[in-house]
C-alpha cells in the first residue's frame, strides 16, 4: 500500500486508541517483545524495528511487524525528498503469512503524535490548554493534531529556527484547526502559562531546560531517536518525573541516554514504562506540581497497532493491490502478473 493510500484509510482518533490499546496489552504480557537496530551513514541512518501483538486473549489474529525506515533530516532542502522513506512488512504471528507491505511515512508520522497523545491523556493536567511546540516540519502537525483530541487546546506557540517555516506552520495549523498559533522567535518568548511542551526536532544539542518549563507542565520529548540526538536539559529531567516509552530503548538513544551519560539520573529514577501507567500499574501523574517528560523513542509497539488497523481497514474497503510474492517473477517493464487491484 502506498502513502496515500494509508493516509485514506486511518484517523487519528483511531490510532490513539489502537496505540493506547498497544500499550496496554504490552503491560499484559499480549505482545512480542519490541527491539531496535540502527546503523549510521553520512548524513543520516537506517533502523529496523519490530514487535508484535499476540491475539489469542482478544480473539483476533497475532500479528508481527518490522519496520525498516531511512532517516536523512536534510532531504527536504538538499533532494527534494522526505526526511523519512521505508516500509512496514505485516505477518501474521501464527504462521508467518506476509500479509501486507505498506509504506512506513504516514504510519510513523501518525502513531508517533498517538504516543504523545496517549501519554498526555494520563500525564498532563486535565485543565492543560497551552502548548508550546518546538520545531515545526511535518511531524509538528500530527503531534498538534493528537493533542487536540485529548485536550482542550486553546492556543499554542511555535518556534523553529527556520523563521518562514514557523510562519507557514502558524498561518496553516491555526486555519485548520481554528485555533491561535503564535510563532516566536526564541522560546524566551514562550509565556510561562504554557502547559504542554513538545519537542520534535533533530536538534543534537538541548535547547529546553529548567528555566523555561513551569511547574506542572507536560513535556513529549519526541526528536532523540538516536544516541547524537538531544533535545532536553539533563538536569531538566533529572529535575522532572520521567515517564519512559520503553524505558531500555530510551537509555540508550532517548533524552534519558543523555541524562544518564550526565551523571545526573539512574534508569531506576524513572517513574516506568507508558505501559505501565496505561494499564494503571503505576500513577502517572500524582500531583499538578509535577513536571513530567515523557521520553518517546519510538517503539514498534505502535507500529503494529497502526498497520493492523490499516491492514483490517484495507480489507474491509478493498483498497490496495494483491501480491503474490511465491508466484512467478516478472521482468521489469512486463505486465504485472498476480498483482490485482
Amino acid at each position: 500500500m502506498s502513502r496515500a493510500e494509508v493516509h485514506r484509510l486511518i484517523d487519528m482518533r483511531a490510532c490513539i486508541d489502537a496505540v493506547e490499546d498497544a500499550f496496554r496489552r504490552h503491560a499484559r504480557g499480549e505482545s512480542i517483545a519490541p527491539a531496535v537496530l540502527g546503523t549510521h551513514v553520512d548524513g543520516g541512518g537506517f533502523h529496523m524495528k519490530t514487535a508484535g501483538m499476540l491475539g489469542q486473549a482478544s480473539g483476533g489474529r497475532s500479528m508481527f511487524v518490522a519496520k525498516v525506515n531511512a532517516n536523512f533530516p536534510g532531504n527536504p532542502t538538499r533532494a527534494g525528498l522526505p526526511t523519512i522513506q521505508g516500509v512496514i512488512a505485516l505477518f501474521d504471528a501464527t504462521d508467518g503469512r506476509v500479509l501486507a507491505v505498506l509504506d512506513s511515512a504516514e504510519i510513523t508520522s501518525v502513531r508517533t503524535a498517538a504516543a504523545t497523545a496517549v501519554a498526555a491523556r494520563y500525564l498532563a493536567r486535565v485543565d492543560a490548554s497551552v502548548v508550546a511546540l518546538c520545531g515545526c516540519g511535518e511531524q509538528a502537525a500530527h503531534q498538534l493534531r493528537a493533542l487536540a483530541c485529548v485536550r482542550h487546546v486553546s492556543h499554542v506557540f511555535a518556534y523553529d529556527i527556520d523563521r518562514e517555516q514557523v510562519e507557514r506552520f502558524a498561518h496553516a495549523m491555526s486555519a485548520e484547526l481554528e485555533i491561535p498559533i503564535d510563532a516566536v522567535a526564541d522560546l524566551g518568548h514562550v509565556p510561562s502559562a504554557a502547559d504542554v511542551w513538545v519537542t520534535c526536532t533533530s536538534s543534537r544539542q538541548w535547547f529546553l531546560g529548567r528555566a523555561h518549563v513551569r511547574r506542572g507542565a507536560f513535556v513529549a520529548a519526541v526528536g532523540a531517536d538516536n544516541p547524537e540526538k538531544h533535545e532536553i536539559e539533563p538536569e531538566l529531567m533529572a529535575a522532572s518525573v520521567v515517564v519512559a516509552d520503553i524505558v531500555e530503548q530510551c537509555a540508550a538513544i532517548g533524552d534519558l541516554h543523555h541524562a544518564l551519560d550526565a551523571g545526573v539520573m539512574r534508569t531506576s529514577d524513572v517513574r516506568g514504562e507508558l505501559a505501565d501507567v496505561v494499564s494503571g500499574r503505576t500513577v502517572g501523574r500524582q500531583s499538578d506540581d509535577e513536571v513530567i517528560i515523557f521520553d518517546s523513542t519510538g517503539t514498534a509497539l505502535q507500529d503494529v497497532a497502526v498497520a493492523a488497523l490499516v491492514y483490517e481497514r484495507a480489507l474491509a474497503a478493498g483498497a490496495g493491490f494483491a501480491v503474490d510474492l511465491a508466484g512467478p517473477s516478472v521482468p521489469v517493464g512486463a505486465p504485472a502478473l498476480g498483482i490485482v487491484p
